[in-house]
C-alpha cells in the first residue's frame, strides 16, 4: 500500500516531480545539459540568498561533508565540530576518518548552541574550520547559525564555517551571503521533496581559497576543479541528469509557491505539531532551539511506536521512530517539502484516532 511520507527524508515526492524525471535522456557533455543546468543554476542562488557558486553532485551529502572538510583545513590545524546529536556528530567521525585533528564540543540532546560556547571554544586550539548543523535531523532543533557565525566572524575572521543544512534547505531560509558562512549543503531527499541521489554545495570565495592552500584535498568533491565545470554550466563526473530535471521542475515550483510563501508554509506545519505535541506528549527539543522542518517529541506516554507506525501504514501513513539511543524514546514528525498544512491536520487525526487521544 502507498504511503505518505511523513518522516524527515525521504520525503513525499509528487507525481509531476517524478514524471519530471522521465524526460528523454541526453549527452552530459552536450549542449542540452548545460542549457539544463544553466536553468537550475540561478535559481539555486536565488534559493540561497548568493550570488556564489552552488555546485551539484550525483552524491548523498554525508559525501560533501567529507569533501568540505577535506578541504578546509591545511597541514597542522584543526577542526572544531559543534555536537548536539546523532547527525552532527557524523561531521566529528568524518572529519577524524579523513585523518584530520579533530575536536568536539557537545550540548545536551534537545539544546543547540549559543554564539558564545562556540566563540569560547575556538580559543581553545588553533583552528581552521568550524562544522555547525543548522537542522539536527534526530532531535528536531535548530541552531541559531547566523547569530554563531557573526560572533565566530567577529572573533576569527580567518575561520572557515562549514554547514549541514541537509533537513532544512529548501524549507527554511538560509541567506548565504548575508551570514557570511563557507559552505552549506543539502541532499535531495529531504526539504527539496526529491528522491535520493543528489547534493548541492553553495561555497564562498574563503572556501574556494583555503581548497587551493590544502594538499590532497581529494578528487570527486574537489571544490576548485567542480568550479572550473560550474562555469561551464558541467560537472566533472556524470551527473545525475533525471534527478537534474526533477530538480528544475522542482526550483520552479518554488519559485512560484514564492520564497517567502515556502517558509512560512513549513513554520506553520511545524507550529501544528509543536502544539499537538505539548498538548499530548512533551517536545523534546528546548522551546528556543525548535525546527521547522522536524519535530522530535518525548514518547511520555510510553506507547509503542513500531506499533503506531504499523496502524498508520494500513491508513496510509509513516512518521519516524527516534533515531539511535532514542528508538522508542521519542518519535519524529517531518514537516518539510511539498507537505500542506491538510496533510499535517489528517495525519494528527489518524494518530488520535488510533490512540483515542480526545
Amino acid at each position: 500500500m502507498y504511503k505518505k511520507l511523513f518522516i524527515p527524508g525521504p520525503t513525499h515526492v509528487r507525481e509531476e516531480i517524478l514524471q519530471a524525471q522521465t524526460a528523454p535522456m541526453i549527452g552530459h557533455r552536450a549542449k542540452e545539459y548545460s542549457n539544463l543546468q544553466g536553468e537550475v543554476r540561478p535559481k539555486l542562488q536565488q534559493l540561497l540568498y548568493t550570488q556564489q557558486p552552488v555546485l551539484i553532485f550525483a552524491s548523498s551529502g554525508t559525501g560533501v561533508m567529507e569533501g568540505s572538510i577535506r578541504q578546509a583545513v591545511r597541514p597542522g590545524k584543526r577542526a572544531l565540530v559543534t555536537v548536539c546529536g546523532a547527525f552532527s556528530k557524523r561531521w566529528f567521525e568524518v572529519s577524524e576518518g579523513n585523518g584530520i585533528p579533530t575536536d568536539k564540543i557537545e550540548v545536551e540532546w534537545g539544546l543547540g548552541f549559543r554564539p558564545e560556547q562556540v566563540v569560547e571554544a575556538l580559543g581553545q586550539g588553533d583552528y581552521d574550520a568550524l562544522t555547525l548543523t543548522l537542522n539536527e535531523t534526530s532531535t528536531g532543533i535548530q541552531n541559531p547559525v547566523a547569530e554563531i557565525a557573526a560572533a565566530v566572524r567577529a572573533a576569527y575572521p580567518e575561520i572557515v564555517i562549514l554547514v549541514d543544512a541537509v533537513s532544512a534547505m529548501a524549507g527554511a531560509k538560509i541567506e548565504f551571503d548575508a551570514w557570511d558562512i563557507d559552505c552549506v549543503l543539502a541532499s535531495s531527499q529531504k526539504c527539496f521533496a526529491l528522491p535520493p541521489g543528489l547534493a548541492v554545495a553553495a561555497v564562498s570565495e574563503r572556501m574556494l581559497k583555503r581548497a587551493g592552500e590544502v594538499p590532497g584535498r581529494g578528487y570527486y568533491f574537489d571544490f576548485l576543479d567542480n568550479l572550473k565545470y560550474w562555469k561551464k554550466d558541467q560537472t566533472p563526473a556524470t551527473p545525475a541528469i533525471s534527478l537534474i530535471y526533477a530538480l528544475n521542475k522542482q526550483l520552479d515550483d518554488i519559485m512560484a509557491e514564492g520564497l517567502e510563501n515556502r517558509w512560512a508554509r513549513h513554520l506553520e506545519m511545524a507550529g501544528i505539531v509543536q502544539a499537538w505535541g505539548r498538548k499530548y506528549w512533551k517536545l523534546f527539543a528546548a522551546d528556543e532551539f525548535l525546527s521547522p522542518t522536524v519535530t522530535t517529541i518525548a514518547n511520555t506516554r510510553g506507547i509503542s511506536v513500531s506499533d503506531l507506525n504499523k496502524a498508520l501504514a494500513e491508513r496510509g501513513a509513516m512518521i519516524s521512530n527516534g533515531y539511535g539511543d532514542l528508538k522508542e524514546k521519542t518519535f519524529r514528525i517531518a514537516t518539510m517539502g511539498d507537505l500542506t498544512v491538510a496533510d499535517i491536520n489528517w495525519l494528527l487525526g489518524e494518530i488520535n484516532d488510533i490512540l483515542g487521544l480526545a
